[in-house]
């Protein structure tokens, strides 16, 4: 974890209402979201998987068919 000086700010009943950070740890924060946000859309594109798996029975009919086993 990086080391980020940090000033929380109160309000009058003493509960917090924002925090105070230098300019510079936020440049940082912002930059390490950024990768990770370009990480996960790398990662993850569903449309790879699209049209992938063939079908030959309706999957609510499959499923009411295999519920009506159990009782």
């Amino acid at each position: 974890m990086l080391p980020i000086n940090k000033k929380i700010v109160t309000d009058e009943a003493m509960r917090p209402v924002a925090v105070l950070i230098d300019y510079q740890d936020w440049e940082k924060i912002e930059q390490i979201l950024n990768t990770y946000q370009l990480q996960q859309e790398v990662n993850f594109d569903l449309n790879k998987y699209a049209g992938v798996i063939k079908l030959t029975q309706d999957p609510l009919e499959y499923q009411q068919q295999i519920r009506d086993e159990w009782s």
